[in-house]
């Protein structure tokens, strides 16, 4: 299981938090490379109005991991910490299937400009990619926002519960390919923290009972 290293709590302001789902509004990110990453993107992003930081252009992040294990948590706290450290900060977050979802072909609906809308935000979380059932148009619009996203070096969080060496199978050679380029990635490990109690109890020692004296014998 991957170590958590203490940080300190993050001060991030209402308006900000009020965006991030409920579970995730006290999210930190624990992981070094998910950290560094953070950091990173908050070192390099272009000054904006007041001279706060910004997000420009830089590298993705895949974190890979089985159910369970804090994929969605570490990257809701990597964008915590980036809006704690002061950076000017437009994102959006969706998971695969809601993707799809919101974009499927339905009367009065611009899918297009959605689609158009998260390709170009500075920062965008994905979340649980490959875990919707595929199918060619499912792939074709996977790769055309990812394409988009790997052309223009925008920032783009990634998790999946898929494996590494499955993600050309259900992916596609396209998206694999720029993926393996475009991102650094962070593979977690151990159970599923959902199934752990959050207080298991603590068994309560019972106290032997005094030894029975045995006549004649002395203590």
């Amino acid at each position: 299981m991957t170590t958590a290293h203490t940080r300190a709590p993050q001060r991030v302001g209402p308006l900000a938090d009020a965006r991030i789902p409920a579970r995730y509004r006290r999210a930190l990110a624990d992981h070094p490379r998910i950290t560094a990453w953070a950091d990173t993107i908050a070192r390099t992003g272009r000054p904006g109005p007041g001279g706060a930081p910004g997000i420009a252009e830089g590298p993705s992040l895949l974190i890979a991991g089985p159910t369970g294990t804090g994929k969605t948590h570490q990257a809701y706290g990597a964008i915590r910490t980036l809006l704690a450290a002061g950076v000017r900060l437009r994102w959006e977050a969706v998971t695969a299937a809601d993707l799809y979802a919101r974009l499927r072909p339905r009367s009065g609906h611009d899918g297009e400009r959605d689609l158009q809308a998260l390709a170009r935000c500075p920062l965008l979380l994905l979340d649980d990619l490959g875990a919707a059932k595929a199918s060619e148009w499912t792939e074709e619009l996977t790769y055309w926002l990812i394409n988009h996203r790997y052309e223009h070096l925008r920032p783009t969080l990634i998790t999946t519960n898929l494996p590494i060496t499955e993600l050309r199978t259900a992916l596609g050679d396209r998206v694999a390919s720029r993926l393996a380029e475009m991102t650094d990635r962070v593979i977690l490990t151990g159970s599923d923290r959902r199934r752990t109690p959050a207080h298991a109890p603590v068994p309560t020692a019972v106290a032997a009972p005094p030894p029975t004296p045995v006549p004649g014998r002395t203590r």
